[in-house]
């Protein structure tokens, strides 16, 4: 990871053009991935979301949310 990205707290538009999935983020971000990647970058994001969130949580003193 770079250490000149940054936090982005607004989420990506996710689109499908010729049975590509076109993901547009913030900041200007544009990949394009065949379906079987999107499909295994989604669950990775969702994986990753919910691990930070029970991270977060746990700093916070608040008990980590259930998967």
């Amino acid at each position: 990871m770079s250490g000149t990205s940054q936090i982005q707290d607004q989420s990506g538009m996710v689109h499908v053009e010729e049975g590509k999935v076109l993901l547009d983020g913030p900041a200007g971000t544009a990949v394009t991935m065949t379906p079987e990647a999107a499909g295994e970058t989604g669950r990775r994001l969702s994986d990753a979301a919910r691990h930070a969130g029970a991270l977060g949580a746990a700093e916070d003193g608040d008990p980590a949310p259930k998967a």
